[in-house]
């Protein structure tokens, strides 16, 4: 497979920006969102898919470190 020239990317990179969007318009409720994620996976390639999606989720857990989210902690240890 070819790298994409800078157009494609740039396809991509919109398709990804119109899906995220959306995601964060509707609380991440994907079934609002479909016609957005068809664009997105036809735009672009699989390798780059399956990175922003690992993305999206990376940024919105810092975000929420970021603003004093604190994980549940473990269970706890029988005395």
């Amino acid at each position: 497979m070819t790298a994409p020239n800078s157009a494609e990317r740039k396809a991509c990179w919109d398709a990804r920006d119109h899906l995220w969007k959306c995601l964060d318009d509707n609380d991440d409720k994907a079934e609002f969102c479909q016609n957005f994620h068809r664009e997105f996976e036809a735009k672009c390639p699989a390798q780059w898919v399956k990175y922003f999606a690992k993305r999206r989720e990376f940024l919105k857990y810092k975000k929420k470190m970021e603003t004093g989210f604190k994980p549940a902690e473990g269970p706890r240890q029988p005395s």
